[in-house]
């Protein structure tokens, strides 16, 4: 049942549990000119084509062919290939809901998949023509469950893109008979039993959600009630409980854990079934987790997992930047995650976490082209580093064996107008800030900025009704001084609450709020329990984390590599406007390099305090447009000279 109006991603029906409600997807329109709005266009020209193109090269639809007789070739790639096809399907969707216009690739693969799919509501190539008697027999490792997860989430797309098209319902009638399937299996009195790889539930909330249809939330918050009763793991390849987040019930969980995609795909749908179910011991946990992650195991870029192997979380404290997985991926769910609870307690530190990851940990993935990809995320690459491995890349690539990651940003990105502001009939919430419209309730404002560039927010009201309104702007925490006008006088009355300030008032049209966001450059220490930065130190200015990259050495350190340098806290930081190839604003470090003339791997202490160069400046560029010229070493943190220690 498609809705007469688009909406996103996500739309609690509760009440509940629900502090804000998310606007309609039109409501919201960014502004090319901006670094948001430009994101979109690129994904627009660049991203969602390349992802398109590469399921056909790569063979992901003609997995599904495969099934319809229709290709008589080997099964190509990963055994859930089929989710690349359904997350660039939701992606195509979103982005036809943005900017109109029609796609080719969504009618073709809805006719591809209602053709595929079994009399029973079966879906999955991989297990449809080779490997039928395995279905549902290899859960814990399988992704039969995760596959129609994304399948679903494609058809939640489908259902709030505002269109009735012959695929729009394909596309609902083929997820709502896999849904079905799901809901007879696995349903209560059915068989108890779980999909290793966590996504199902949040993608059944947002199905009920669209259709109403009880038994899809049902099903959701028994797969939440059923983690961690030990019904998976150890499997084939020794995983134990904890790599599947089945160790412990999600309710009295502590610390996240395991495969962290995993982790916080399961974290998000407990939410989506808390808000939905009235569950507040549920939403408590979630936000219990969240607070773990945050406190000792989150990145500076916002990426979570240190460890490769199983793409896991590591101990508290456990953050290497040289070894940071901070998996692509995994940066995504956690800003799904995040808004979720931003939507359910109204709390701004869930905002200040998604712009973190989206400025930084999700940001970087993407080359300026919009056609190579991180899957993983380092804060330092070494000089030497062998970045052929696909695991560890020195550069970004066009494609992976498990492309996971490039769809999966194609579907943000399309979607990402409808996670900066909020509304309800008491006014506007802007959450996250980017020149263009916004518009709810009778009100219409448009923002005017160069954030995260330039420290100015402007606000004009152009349409608006008699009655009073709340606009209400976040402050973001690492913003110690904030000022605020309206028609160029300071106001003083602004209520603030959790992060945010809000201005009651009869708005008039042409009314203009200016917020102010000071954002002097900062140096950052590491807890003293992250050993592997002891002594370092990190830049930011605003929501940007800055880095050091080989590229950037000034000619007076000409042969020196990045791993001699470090830097002089002494030294004023400036902050340079236009004057890089790819940076709109940079740092003006100070830094030196270290010299030895001792070549010891170890050397006694009174030996071990080389000589270093005059300091110099160097610049200082986002850590998110690193890699995007020739390849070379990069740092995020950066050693202090000794007297700074």
């Amino acid at each position: 049942m498609p809705h007469s109006v688009s909406y996103g991603p996500t739309l609690p029906t509760s009440q509940a549990i629900s502090s804000l409600r998310p606007l309609p997807a039109h409501a919201v329109r960014l502004s090319a000119d901006g670094l948001l709005g430009g994101w979109q266009i690129r994904n627009a020209d660049a991203t969602l084509p390349h992802c398109i193109s590469r399921l056909h090269t790569q063979g992901n639809l003609d997995n599904l062919r495969r099934v319809t007789g229709d290709f008589a070739g080997d099964f190509a790639g990963m055994w859930f290939a089929d989710t690349d096809v359904y997350k660039t399907l939701e992606a195509a969707l979103w982005e036809r809901a943005r900017s109109g216009g029609s796609s080719a690739f969504v009618a073709d693969t809805a006719q591809l998949l209602e053709k595929a799919q079994d009399f029973d509501g079966y879906l999955n190539s991989y297990y449809q023509v080779d490997h039928r008697d395995r279905q549902w027999a290899e859960l814990p490792s399988s992704h039969e469950m995760y596959t129609a997860g994304h399948l679903i989430q494609a058809a939640v797309a489908a259902a709030r893109s505002a269109s009735d098209t012959p695929a729009v319902q394909q596309i609902l009638t083929v997820a709502r008979r896999f849904a079905d399937l799901l809901v007879r299996r696995f349903g209560t009195g059915g068989v108890d039993a779980l999909d290793g790889h966590p996504e199902v539930e949040t993608a059944l909330v947002e199905l009920y959600r669209v259709t109403g249809h009880r038994p899809y939330l049902d099903l959701a918050a028994r797969f939440v009630g059923l983690r961690g009763h030990g019904l998976l793991g150890p499997d084939s390849r020794f995983r134990q409980r904890h790599y599947y987040q089945d160790h412990q019930p999600v309710r009295d969980a502590t610390e996240v854990t395991g495969h962290v995609v995993r982790q916080v795909y399961l974290a998000a749908g407990a939410v989506d079934v808390a808000v939905e179910t009235g569950d507040s011991a549920l939403l408590n946990a979630a936000e219990r987790l969240w607070e773990s992650a945050i406190a000792a195991k989150t990145y500076l870029t916002g990426g979570q997992g240190s460890r490769h192997r199983d793409e896991a979380f590591g101990a508290p404290y456990e953050l290497p930047p040289d070894r940071a997985y901070a998996e692509t991926c995994a940066a995504i769910g956690g800003f799904h995650w995040a808004w979720r609870l931003l939507l359910a307690t109204g709390r701004s530190r869930y905002a200040d976490e998604m712009e973190r990851l989206l400025y930084n940990g999700i940001a970087a993935s993407t080359a300026l082209d919009g056609t190579a990809f991180f899957y993983s995320n380092p804060l330092q690459l070494r000089t030497g580093h062998d970045g052929d491995d696909e695991d560890a890349p020195g550069r970004r690539l066009s494609w992976y064996s498990c492309a996971c990651c490039p769809p999966n940003l194609a579907r943000l990105m399309a979607s990402l107008h409808t996670y900066t502001a909020t509304g309800d009939p008491g006014g506007l919430q802007v959450h996250l800030y980017a020149p263009g419209t916004v518009t709810a309730g009778g009100h219409t404002i448009e923002v005017a900025t160069a954030y995260p560039w330039e420290e100015t927010v402007t606000i004009s009201v152009t349409e608006t009704t008699e009655a009073p309104w709340t606009l209400t702007l976040r402050v973001p925490a690492w913003c110690a001084d904030a000022q605020l006008t309206v028609n160029g006088e300071p106001v003083d009355t602004a209520v603030r609450h959790q992060g945010y300030l809000g201005l009651t008032r009869t708005w008039l049209p042409g009314d203009r709020v200016e917020l102010v966001l000071a954002m002097p450059p900062r140096l950052l220490a590491a807890h003293h329990r992250v050993d592997a930065v002891r002594g370092s130190v990190a830049l930011t200015r605003g929501p940007l984390v800055y880095c050091l990259e080989q590229a950037d050495l000034p000619g007076e350190l000409d042969g020196i590599v990045l791993e001699d340098l470090e830097l002089d806290a002494r030294g004023p930081i400036g902050v340079i406007t236009g004057a890089h190839p790819i940076a709109p604003v940079m740092l003006l470090t100070p830094v030196r390099a270290q010299s030895s003339a001792d070549d010891e791997l170890y050397l006694p202490l009174d030996a071990a305090t080389p000589a270093a160069t005059p300091p110099t400046a160097m610049p200082a560029i986002p850590y998110f447009l690193w890699a995007n010229r020739a390849a070379g070493a990069m740092r995020v943190w950066i050693p202090l000279a000794p007297q700074d220690r």
